[in-house]
């Protein structure tokens, strides 16, 4: 078990799939890999990495393990991990963290670890996109605002 400065403990399994998945990104012109584990409700774990192109619109390591998650049909995230390549905060992106907005509930854990998969912050979704625009705002349902 990994654990932080705030006694969190993080499972040296899903530590060692982000380090896994940061290390087969495709970073040719940033040199900045990014790995991104997802739990759904369910308990399945989804894993991505950052994709880059040569005309820079690439996606990002949180996208593709939405990707993942939507292709095999989960549709709620419990726990959300991503891995920089640094010492420092590698938080999601704006769009990414509205993709992740879409699949949270008001329990969703975001969790940013260091390299070495070291704990640096957590987040609830509402404190990494506060006043957030959803689905329930175009008259759909969201798993954010049941209840």
């Amino acid at each position: 078990m990994s654990e932080s400065a705030n006694h969190e403990t993080i499972d040296e399994q899903i530590i060692d799939a982000l380090v896994k998945v940061r290390g087969r990104a495709y970073v040719p012109y940033s040199d900045h890999p990014v790995g991104a584990l997802l739990i759904s409700e369910s308990g399945q774990q989804f894993v991505g990495a950052n994709v880059e192109v040569a005309h820079y619109k690439g996606l990002c390591a949180e996208a593709s393990a939405i990707a993942a998650m939507i292709s095999a049909g989960e549709r709620q995230l419990r726990e959300v991990y991503v891995i920089g390549p640094g010492e420092h905060l590698c938080t999601p992106c704006g769009d990414c963290r509205q993709r992740l907005r879409e699949f949270a509930t008001p329990d969703t854990i975001i969790r940013v670890v260091d390299a070495q998969g070291q704990l640096l912050k957590r987040y609830s979704m509402d404190q990494l996109l506060p006043d957030s625009f959803g689905p329930e705002n175009l008259g759909r349902g969201s798993a954010m605002h049941q209840g």
